[in-house]
């Protein structure tokens, strides 16, 4: 299917022009030759993917030689396109001159076109629901049924408590009352039910009615989606008859739940090196002396986005139930023989992941299964909706405390004399979140006592208490700003049943109002994931540009020409070739992006004559900006596994205060900072302090052999009962069927490794014979692939036994391209005259163990491109999918104030830039713009700062500098000694 979307059109365009100024005769003949060809199909089959690399032509047309010297490397090719990395990577020379005309315009185009392609190829062959779904989607293609706004039947409310979901009878009994009595509709003739009045109004408790046409999507108790085909999950535990013949193939009997051991792997391939350690007692420090745990540091990505990610995630998904795994207690430690080799424990006990196997399922003749043959399930809404601070069911909303005086507020108390510094004090009137409630009424697990009231307190930490204290606040101060409106004037809001009545501030419930500061605290929250974190994460060009377009759209300053895109996504979604408008769509999407443009309903006469034609409430307006693409939305069991980040986390947090920033006044361990040593924590030391502390200091590099050493001997229970939280993930993903490193690779469309041996980096050996610094990690990297093969091992391979129908591989010859299956033997051709070929157990490498060693990635990457690639879908479909982020954020549902609180970073005028001619510019760090507000007393802190996920005293440089270097005002800083 050839695919000329708009950004296709546009790049070749553009290309045509800037051919001009290239300088390179050989660079500019191989673009007109990338231009007559035109750009490439989408696959037709998932067999023939794109696996980001492309032809010569187009290496050397968007990144010159260079480029096109790294194409035999497995790695994706757009890394290395001109303008993709720091200022090195830019055009040298006169070409230069030409700016987004010349070289750097087309490697950054470049870049974002193979992003959308494999943005679109996944959108094709990697949506799997498991919530009953895939048995019609395996059998035709993008079956209609489902795609825009044609209901699910799997996706209705039944009466009945269905398998599987955790409320007793009575609860949900009371759910589904309460959805009814506000507005749950089902038609008697066809089943088929819609949200309508009240339900549609606020972000329901539970996640029902966000789709209004599928009201169970993202709810809790939900099935976890699946990125990979459900033949391609690894359980070691099913007898074979259960499991596909590739994955017998692929490895044979060589793995099970402990095989290899996670804690042979953990302390082989996960430790820190302590050589250089002082006073470190295994992360835990010493209280007596000055405490040094080395981590390998990453200079442009600060503690605040460790935790934050935390704070994230415990929004996203949680496959325990308050806390809790399943009874069945389960051996996790490493043998007896391995005790006397390595510093691992045989007693680690844990319990065994919720796993919901009351259908186990088998192969017929290779025809694809229903379901995964084990399902998890997500206990906590699906949807960016700041669950973890407002609660995801009735038991979690009993934690969230409401501020008695005003129930429009969350309860805050101030802790501590006030200060006698003015901004200081304003911080503290703000008050702290109170503590959990010992009796039944908060349902507390007793690790929970002492630690902050709030909806998910599970797995607690110093920055979690910081993000949810901060938010708390944040809450707090929009609906004060609410409230100092003009009581008689429109607040812009309506309610369902007198959709033409105007709603005065004056006239706004507490009730409402509270579930209108959760819809604008939501939407912060996920405005700092999309243009904050997640460019800072990744940080170079080709992101920035496709994060910010993602939210704001490419046109944001063109808003002509983005509502005429919004036009043609419209129609689309009345197109009959439904195939071709998924992927067409998710091209176009782009344009007007999420927030930027709000998916108003238009209709375009004319260029110039774009009317917003969008009317409350008419069901097809509040949720027609949504778009599922033919799946139903939840968060796959793969994106769980990529954000197993702990490496990022150090041992010890530099502590600083306020009055002097650039001092280290002391080391503090981050595991005396957990559950209610947090809370205590904050409240001794307070968010000003802390946010100084984690907001300079450095986090660490996602890379093997730098874990921390606290969560390699974690203290699980007061009777001193350990485990090794990095075995642990091991075990977790092994449990859910998470695909080994090359298929989970294959299965996402990139290149196959054939060897341990492709973990090492080429360039390190010429670099290295010159550079002190390059010979060190040279020899690193040659220590990592010797403990991957020394853990893995290695096997005589069989030519006989395809071990994929992931991917082939695509052999070029004189009478044209023929794909090859992949072997177990993966492509290798030598061996002896009885044809015996050794090959690495590279197959049988844990994803985790994988990614983190890749050796190369895109500039700026805090994570591999693996990693990357599962982003690549799922952080998009969280937008697309939620029509409070699209079609529904209009002043209706979140009132005039609250459009512009999320669109300004704040009330008016507070968080602008401002120039002569008094045009205003929003402050590009949303995250500073709440810390100003909820800290005031960082304001002299925060100036200098431009992303509040960069070291705080670091100077950023030009384009993309990753330098550890300190800003002038800051040179004294201890950190940068």
């Amino acid at each position: 299917m050839h695919t000329l979307t708009v950004p296709v059109l546009l790049t070749s365009l553009l290309l045509t022009l800037s051919n001009c100024a290239s300088l390179d005769p050989q660079e500019l003949s191989s673009c007109f030759t990338y231009l007559s060809k035109g750009p490439r199909d989408v696959a037709p089959d998932r067999s023939e993917r794109f696996l980001g690399k492309v032809r010569e032509d187009t290496a050397r047309c968007r990144g010159g030689e260079r480029t096109v010297e790294e194409r035999p490397r497995p790695w994706i090719d757009w890394r290395n396109y001109w303008a993709t990395g720091d200022a090195s990577s830019k055009v040298p020379g006169f070409g230069a001159l030409f700016g987004d005309w010349g070289g750097n315009g087309r490697g950054i185009r470049g870049a974002l076109l193979d992003l959308e392609f494999q943005r679109m190829e996944m959108i094709k062959f990697n949506l799997f629901d498991n919530s009953g779904t895939y048995e019609k989607y395996s059998q035709i293609l993008r079956d209609p049924a489902g795609v825009f706004h044609a209901p699910w039947v799997e996706m209705r409310v039944p009466d009945q408590r269905p398998a599987g979901n955790d409320m007793d009878d009575q609860e949900y009994a009371r759910l589904v009352a309460r959805l009814k009595q506000d507005g749950l509709t089902t038609d008697p003739v066809d089943g088929s039910q819609q949200c309508t009045g009240e339900s549609i109004r606020f972000r329901d408790l539970n996640g029902y009615c966000n789709d209004i046409y599928n009201p169970l999507m993202g709810s809790t108790n939900q099935p976890l989606a699946r990125n990979v085909e459900f033949e391609a999950v690894t359980f070691p535990d099913l007898d074979e008859q259960k499991i596909s013949p590739e994955t017998r193939n692929r490895h044979a009997h060589r793995l099970s739940l402990l095989e290899p051991n996670p804690q042979l792997i953990s302390r082989t391939l996960f430790s820190r090196d302590q050589t250089q350690a002082v006073n470190c007692n295994e992360g835990h420090g010493s209280t007596n002396s000055p405490s040094i745990c080395p981590y390998e540091k990453a200079n442009s990505f600060n503690v605040l986005a460790a935790f934050w990610i935390q704070f994230m995630t415990h929004d996203w998904f949680s496959h325990a139930k308050e806390g809790r795994n399943a009874d069945t207690v389960m051996h996790m430690g490493c043998t007896e023989p391995l005790k006397q080799t390595i510093k691992c424990r045989p007693e680690d006990r844990i319990g065994e992941a919720l796993i919901d196997r009351t259908d186990p399922g088998t192969f017929d003749n290779g025809k694809s299964l229903r379901k995964a043959q084990r399902r998890t399930l997500n206990r906590v809404t699906a949807w960016w909706d700041a669950s973890q601070i407002y609660g995801y069911d009735e038991t979690s909303l009993e934690r969230v405390k409401k501020d008695p005086d005003d129930p429009a507020k969350l309860l805050m108390r101030p802790v501590g004399p006030p200060p006698e510094n003015d901004k200081a004090r304003d911080g503290w009137k703000q008050g702290y979140l109170p503590v959990l409630d010992a009796s039944d009424r908060d349902h507390m697990n007793p690790l929970w006592e002492g630690q902050e009231a709030t909806a998910f307190p599970d797995n607690w930490s110093i920055g979690l208490s910081f993000f949810h204290n901060v938010f708390a606040r944040e809450h707090n101060s929009f609906v004060e700003y609410f409230r100092s409106q003009d009581p008689k004037e429109d607040s812009g809001l309506r309610r369902p049943d007198k959709p033409k009545e105007p709603i005065p501030f004056g006239e706004v419930t507490a009730r409402e109002l509270f579930e209108i500061a959760r819809l604008v605290v939501s939407a912060e929250i996920a405005k700092i994931h999309t243009i904050e974190w997640t460019t800072q994460l990744l940080y170079d060009e080709a992101l920035h540009k496709g994060m910010n377009a993602n939210w704001s759209g490419l046109f944001e300053n063109y808003s002509v020409v983005g509502s005429a895109v919004e036009t043609v996504m419209n129609r689309m979604k009345r197109s009959g070739d439904v195939a071709d408008a998924n992927l067409k769509y998710s091209a176009f999407a782009g344009g007007p992006g999420i927030f930027g443009m709000r998916n108003e309903i238009r209709d375009c006469w004319h260029l110039f004559f774009c009317p917003n034609t969008y009317t409350f409430p008419n069901p097809d307006h509040i949720n027609g900006g949504t778009h599922h693409f033919g799946s139903p939305f939840n968060f796959p069991e793969e994106f769980i596994t990529v954000y197993r980040l702990h490496p990022l986390v150090p041992d010890l947090i530099e502590y600083r205060q306020v009055q002097q920033p650039d001092h280290i006044q002391e080391m503090v361990p981050v595991v005396d900072t957990f559950r209610k040593n947090a809370t205590a924590t904050m409240h001794a030391r307070g968010l000003a302090n802390l946010a100084l502390s984690m907001g300079r200091q450095r986090l660490g590099q996602l890379t093997l052999m730098n874990h921390p050493q606290f969560l390699q001997n974690l203290q699980i229970d007061g009777a001193g009962h350990q485990i090794d939280v990095a075995a642990l993930d091991l075990i977790r993903d092994r449990e859910r069927g998470v695909p080994r490193f090359n298929e989970f690779r294959r299965q996402y469309g990139l290149r196959t490794l054939t060897s341990f041996d492709d973990f090492m980096d080429e360039k390190l050996v010429d670099a290295a014979k010159h550079d002190p610094a390059k010979q060190r990690e040279l020899n690193r990297r040659q220590e990592i692939v010797k403990r991957l093969k020394d853990v893995y091992g290695h096997h005589t391979c069989d030519k006989s036994k395809v071990i994929t129908t992931a991917q082939k591989t695509r052999i070029e010859t004189s009478e044209g391209v023929r794909w090859e299956p992949i072997t177990d033997c993966l492509g290798r051709k030598d061996g002896d005259k009885d044809d015996k070929i050794e090959v690495d157990n590279i197959e049988d490498l844990d994803t985790i163990v994988g990614w983190l060693a890749e050796p190369v990635r895109p500039h700026g990457f805090a994570i591999s491109e693996t990693q990357f690639q599962v982003f690549i879908l799922n952080a998009s479909r969280r937008l697309f999918s939620d029509r409070f982020f699209t079609s529904s954020f209009t002043k209706e549902f979140y009132s005039k104030v609250g459009v512009e609180w999320v669109m300004n970073n704040g009330p008016e005028d507070h968080c602008v830039q401002r120039t002569w001619l008094l045009f205003h510019k929003v402050d590009p760090s949303p995250l500073k713009c709440v810390l100003r507000r909820t800290i005031p007393e960082l304001e002299p802190e925060l100036a200098h700062v431009v992303n509040a996920f960069d070291p705080w005293a670091r100077d950023r440089g030009d384009y993309y500098d990753l330098q550890w270097k300190a800003r002038e005002d800051a040179k004294s800083d201890e950190a940068f000694h």
